[in-house]
């Protein structure tokens, strides 16, 4: 097994997200001019919209059977479709009217989220069929996040280049044709390099309903489900709202970059640390250390204000040092809950429960786009021009408080998970 091999296109499929997720939103508002709460309702309908393709996919990644196996066919399908959609969301022809250039941008961004899914979630599911070891698949999932936040590293120089290049409309054709090349070779590396495990083929749930009956059947599967919502809504707000954070209240526009690279930096490099410590005290109890961590950094955010440079520095360090662990952590204990589906059914549904755990990230991301667009509008923002104090009070809420409560809360449901280390050793005594 390669990690290398299997890791390697996140490089770049985390860059494309990573940029759209950080910068679509004020690029749209600021440079293509749409409104916020139009842009709110345009990342919202993509997650309507992935209601229905994420667990497609899931689905009928399980039920593959060709002869590359069940997961690399459609990775390699996806690979023009990522591509194609993120060239066309950030090169708008210039002529369009505001109504047409909204639909434009909707209909790229639907795309692009759903060929995202036709590759993640297939990928995802490879990663945990990779290994039935319990600490072994947190050092494949801890490598994955790692080299998926390099991508972001670099989509970090991209978006540094859109907000102080002189033509951020070419500078990001630009952008975007080179990523979107790179992206596609390294798909197709890992598609050819990495192999699958041909005694798990033809294992999935003949019946979508069964299968997804199963995800809400499994205890572990339906908290890890509430947990990683709850989770997630608070994080999407490090993307969305960091540019808004650093131009209006910070009133730093030109370092909102550092910023996140002091947020990404301890995001991969403190993994291997996690791993670690994982192995001492448990995933769980470093999963749950990791988000009282997080929460807490997000919640100091509230105390923002003009020119609190080394304030958000320093918080942006301890979010990411939390982060770090529950990227490497969460998608294991997933891959866990999953071997319980396995004793209990006889199946492999890889696809199914990632899919549904996709769905659950997205859907808590596309609400948190929603609120943030939707608060904005209402407290009076104005793109390009000092804000009002509603305003800015509107920004520091959905920035700080707002995930403070999500982490906190998240991380006192999943006390209550009980899938440990020893309980997983017997699951799998059992299932042999």
């Amino acid at each position: 097994m390669s990690l290398i091999d299997y890791n390697i296109p996140t490089i770049g499929v985390g860059f494309m997200f990573f940029l759209v997720s950080l910068y679509l939103m004020k690029f749209a508002t600021d440079i293509l001019l749409i409104a916020p709460a139009t842009m709110g309702f345009i990342f919202g309908l993509s997650r309507i919209w992935d209601a229905i393709t994420d667990p497609l996919a899931g689905y009928l990644s399980d039920r593959t059977n060709f002869h590359m196996g069940r997961r690399r066919p459609w990775m390699l399908a996806s690979a023009p479709f990522v591509c194609f959609s993120f060239i066309m969301i950030w090169t708008q022809p210039l002529d369009l009217s505001a109504e047409f250039s909204s639909v434009w941008v909707a209909v790229a961004v639907v795309l692009f989220y759903s060929a995202m899914t036709a590759f993640n979630v297939p990928h995802h599911s490879l990663g945990a069929e990779l290994s039935p070891n319990y600490h072994e698949r947190t050092k494949i999932f801890g490598v994955r996040h790692m080299v998926w936040n390099c991508g972001s590293l670099l989509a970090l120089l991209a978006m540094h280049q859109l907000i102080v290049g002189n033509n951020p409309r070419k500078d990001a054709f630009d952008i975007a044709m080179i990523a979107a090349l790179i992206t596609f070779f390294l798909i197709i590396w890992a598609v050819f390099r990495t192999q699958e495990r041909k005694d798990y083929q033809g294992r999935g749930e003949k019946n979508p309903i069964t299968a997804f009956s199963d995800v809400l059947r499994n205890k572990h599967a339906v908290l890890l489900l509430i947990v990683f919502f709850i989770e997630n809504l608070g994080f999407a707000t490090i993307g969305i709202l960091t540019p808004y954070i650093a131009e209006y209240v910070v009133l730093r526009p030109e370092r909102t970059a550092i910023y996140i690279l002091m947020y990404l930096i301890p995001c991969i490099f403190s993994v291997p640390v996690w791993i670690a410590l994982s192995r001492v005290i448990g995933k769980k109890n470093t999963w749950l250390v990791s988000m009282v961590l997080t929460g807490f950094g997000f919640g100091g955010m509230f105390f923002l204000y003009a020119g609190a440079d080394t304030l958000i520095l320093i918080l942006a360090f301890v979010c990411g040092l939390g982060a770090g662990s529950g990227a490497a952590v969460a998608p294991s204990i997933q891959s866990d809950v999953i071997d319980y589906d396995e004793f209990l059914t006889g199946k492999r549904k890889e696809g199914t429960y990632f899919s549904s755990w996709n769905l659950v990230f997205k859907t808590a991301t596309g609400i948190t786009f929603m609120i943030t667009g939707f608060v904005l509008g209402a407290s009076g923002f104005v793109p390009n021009q000092d804000q009002t104090e509603s305003a800015k009070f509107a920004l520091l809420f959905l920035y700080a408080l707002f995930p403070f409560c999500c982490y906190l809360i998240g991380a006192l449901i999943l006390t209550r998970f009980s899938l440990n280390e020893s309980a997983h050793q017997k699951l799998r005594e059992d299932i042999t």
